[in-house]
This record gives C-alpha cells, structure tokens and sequence, in this order.
C-alpha cells in the first residue's frame, strides 16, 4: 500500500471509478456530434464565414480531445485484463502521443475561444471594417498558426519537460485565457450597453452571437475547470489526506472534461439558426449533398 492509498483510507474517500462504457459512449456521441459540425461549416457556402471557420476548429479540438480520452481509458482496459503491458516501450511512446493531442486540442480550444471573441468583438464595433479586417485569408493563416503552434508546443512539452513542469504551464496558461477572455466579453457587453443607441440596427443578431459565444466559454470553463482544479491539488498537495478526497473524483472530473465535446453541439443548434437550418438539411434531406 502506497502513500496515496494510506492517505485515502484515513480519509475514507475512496477512489469514484467510472465504468468504460460510459467514457466509449461520450467518445462516440461527441465524435459523432462535432463531425457533424464540421462537416455543414465546410459543405455549407452560408456557413464559410470567419466565426464558423474558429467554431468548426473548436469543434474539431474536442473531437480529439474526446476520442484520445477515450482511446486511452480502452488502452487502460486492456492492460487490466492482460492485453497490454502498462510500460513497455510501445505503449510508453502510445502514452506520449495521447498526453501530446490531449496538450494540442487543450491550447486549441482556449486559443479558438480567443480567435472567437476577437472575431464578435471587430464584428460589433467595426463593422462597417470587418470583410476588409477578417479577410477568409487572413482567418486561414491565423488558424494554421493556432493548429501548427499548438501541435508543436504539445509535442515539446511532453517529450522535453517533466509532469510537473507541464501541469504548472497548463494551470498559468488556464488562468491568463479565463482573465483575458472574461476581460474581452465584459468589456464588449459593457461598451455595446453604453453605445446601445449607435449600433441599434446590428445589436440583435450581432449581440446574439456574442452571447451564444459566452454561454460556450461558460460551458468550457465548467466542464473544464474542475480537472485543473485536480492539478493544482496534485502540484500543491500530493500527499496531504484532505486532498485525496477531491483527487478521488479525478475519473468524475475526466467525463466531465469529456462532456465538452457533447454540450457545444447543442448550443450551436439551439442557438444558431444557419447552423440549426444546416444540420436538418443534412440529417433529414434525402440527398443532402445537393441541399447545402
């Protein structure tokens, strides 16, 4: 029995395990469901603008970051049932892949959060500017800049830096995105408040959009806060029993994590009416190819 295991016993918290089934079906589901929206961003011509070229990068880091969850809780299975040897060299080079497109499509997802909110925020208040700002150029150079620094950045940190080291960059790099992110929202809901009456003519659909974005950060943020929480506790208190309660609902705070991927596709259809209108094209179209 280790240290961990004693310090849990005195605790009487002892670890929450979630059954596979539920990880692989949040995988499925979530893969399926931002497989959908990628697909109506890219075959739908309404859909071709800026806002849904970020969204769909969303979209697609939560399919990675779901379906490497998910693979990875397969490949724990295995190795309890004899499959897999837990350490051997093949499934240590299997694990830094895992930890490397969880690292990626974490980075991708805050840094899409980002492009989203500078792309509402030139769209409310310059945007008699905003085709010759946010040119469809200009939005495929800044996501090729998200994907290719994230990729790197990800492979880097696993292969060059130790656990701890990494935890403590994921926790800043959360914490600085939340402030900014909030900060830019916050400013944009006041200034568009205190300029209601200039921008009446584009408040509705424009504000809408905005606020479709925020309810998508806060969706983010819940799902995503409560497993950082989980590294802070394990960089500032490994060992302490009182800990272990919080740590013992690390597989709760992954599904969660994992829920992400479920959520933001449900917020898309029942808050944006092109991308509603696309997804009923595609689903209960009989040739959709020809209906987008």
């Amino acid at each position: 029995m280790d240290q961990n295991d004693a310090a849990m016993n005195q605790t009487g918290c002892p670890e929450v395990k979630v059954p596979f089934p539920v990880f692989f079906t949040v995988g499925i589901v979530s893969l399926a469901e931002n497989l959908l929206v990628v697909v109506a961003v890219m075959r739908s011509r309404n859909l071709h603008s800026p806002m849904y070229c970020f969204m769909c990068s969303l979209a697609a880091f939560n399919t990675i970051a779901s379906v490497t969850k998910t693979w990875e809780n397969l490949m724990i299975v295995l190795a309890d049932a004899g499959h897999l040897e837990r350490r051997g060299p093949p499934e240590t080079d299997l694990d830094d892949v895992m930890d490397s497109l969880l690292c990626m499509s974490f980075v991708g997802s805050i840094s899409s959060f980002l492009a989203i909110a500078v792309d509402r925020y030139i769209t409310i208040f310059h945007a008699l500017r905003y085709h010759n700002i946010m040119t469809m150029q200009r939005t495929a150079a800044i996501l090729g800049l998200i994907w290719t620094s994230c990729a790197v950045l990800a492979v880097l940190m696993v292969k060059f830096f130790n656990f701890k080291f990494i935890m403590i960059c994921f926790i800043v790099f959360f914490v600085v995105s939340l402030a900014a992110i909030c900060f830019l929202y916050v400013y944009m809901f006041m200034r568009a408040r205190i300029h209601a009456k200039n921008i009446a003519a584009r408040w509705g659909s424009n504000m809408r959009g905005a606020l479709t974005l925020t309810i998508l950060f806060g969706a983010f943020v819940v799902c995503w806060a409560p497993f950082f929480v989980h590294l802070v506790i394990i960089t500032v208190c490994p060992m302490n029993p009182y800990c272990e309660c919080y740590r013992s609902l690390f597989e709760l705070h992954v599904v969660l994590m994992m829920s992400h991927a479920l959520i933001d596709p449900a917020i898309y259809a029942f808050r944006m009416a092109e991308l509603r209108h696309t997804f009923r094209k595609m689903l209960f179209c009989s040739d959709w190819k020809f209906c987008l």
